[in-house]
């Protein structure tokens, strides 16, 4: 007697952000497999820890449902992690190198001229990280800067408005920030202070499983050839950004070298973390936890298995 047919896999649920340039990669990758593999959504990594049909709280647009897998940056990584410790970060799919971008007629010619400027921020952000690190290595404590929380798409317009004189903002918002001004723009960046960490998510709970492991290991094949044809064809991929951001496909094409797609772990990501963190708990008032109890948040033995089976 033949034995009974298997049941298919039920399809590997993933979200991100749709309006952010890093995503690109996996939008391309779950087109590429078809919805029978994997299907998307926006979210965040909260919706690693929601039940089905549970909408997750917080500051962002979210999708309600648990997720299998989730891409965003370190920082939203490490809050999550705070009260879900079985969050693993399996690969780094693009790297974001943030810019400052300054009005020239408000006086700003050197990044020191920010000291009492109004510089917006995407408050609790990889952006808000990103301006507090360039301003600590400028010299510039919190306190002689005015930070002005908006949202993305709000601060370009009060740029040209003179409401702001900076912005510190990923792209394509910094671009459009740039076109805005002309020729009263001026910018500022330093990957060295901080280069953002979008990261693919999951659970230690998804990895123990061996079906739902499999197919997070061939999904991440799958995104290691997407990053491939994010560097060297990112045409391929920029329609599919423009369709779920809403942005232009040539403004995604100017900012789209702000990017890098190594589709690896860093040999450095421990150490963002533990930088990153002293900077979460500050702002909690709370204590920053140690190397120690960081460092199970990074899980390469997924990358690995994928990279052997390649």
């Amino acid at each position: 007697m033949a034995a009974p047919a298997r049941a298919p896999a039920v399809p590997l649920k993933i979200v991100g952000r749709p309006d952010v340039m890093e995503v690109g990669p996996v939008l391309y990758a779950v087109r590429q497999a078809g919805p029978a593999v994997a299907t998307y959504a926006s979210g965040s990594v909260d919706n690693l820890f929601k039940a089905e049909g549970e909408a997750p709280a917080g500051g962002f647009d979210h999708a309600p449902g648990r997720a299998d897998l989730a891409a965003q940056a370190e920082t939203q990584a490490l809050r999550a992690s705070l009260a879900n410790p079985d969050l693993r970060i399996i690969l780094t799919i693009t790297e974001g190198l943030y810019r400052i971008v300054a009005r020239r007629s408000a006086g700003i010619a050197r990044i020191e001229d920010l000291r009492g400027k109004r510089i917006a921020v995407f408050e609790r952000t990889s952006a808000a990280y990103f301006a507090d690190r360039m301003l600590a290595k400028a010299g510039i404590a919190t306190g002689e800067v005015v930070l002005v929380p908006m949202r993305p798409r709000e601060m370009a317009p009060a740029l040209t408005a003179h409401k702001i004189d900076a912005i510190a903002m990923w792209e394509p918002e910094s671009e459009r920030a740039l076109v805005a001004l002309g020729d009263d723009a001026v910018t500022f960046s330093d990957p060295e202070s901080y280069r953002e960490l979008y990261n693919l998510n999951t659970t230690a709970q998804a990895l123990a499983d061996p079906t739902r492991r499999a197919q997070i290991v061939a999904f991440v094949r799958r995104l290691i050839a997407a990053s491939r044809t994010a560097t060297h064809e990112p045409a391929k991929i920029w329609p599919l950004l423009s369709t779920t951001s809403g942005y232009p496909v040539a403004l995604i094409g100017a900012s789209w070298h702000h990017h890098r797609f190594p589709a690896a772990l860093p040999d450095d990501m421990l150490d963002v973390l533990v930088e990153e963190e002293k900077w979460l708990a500050a702002q909690a008032g709370r204590a920053a936890r140690s190397r120690a109890k960081l460092a199970p948040l990074i899980d390469r033995s997924v990358l690995e298995e994928a990279l052997r089976g390649r």
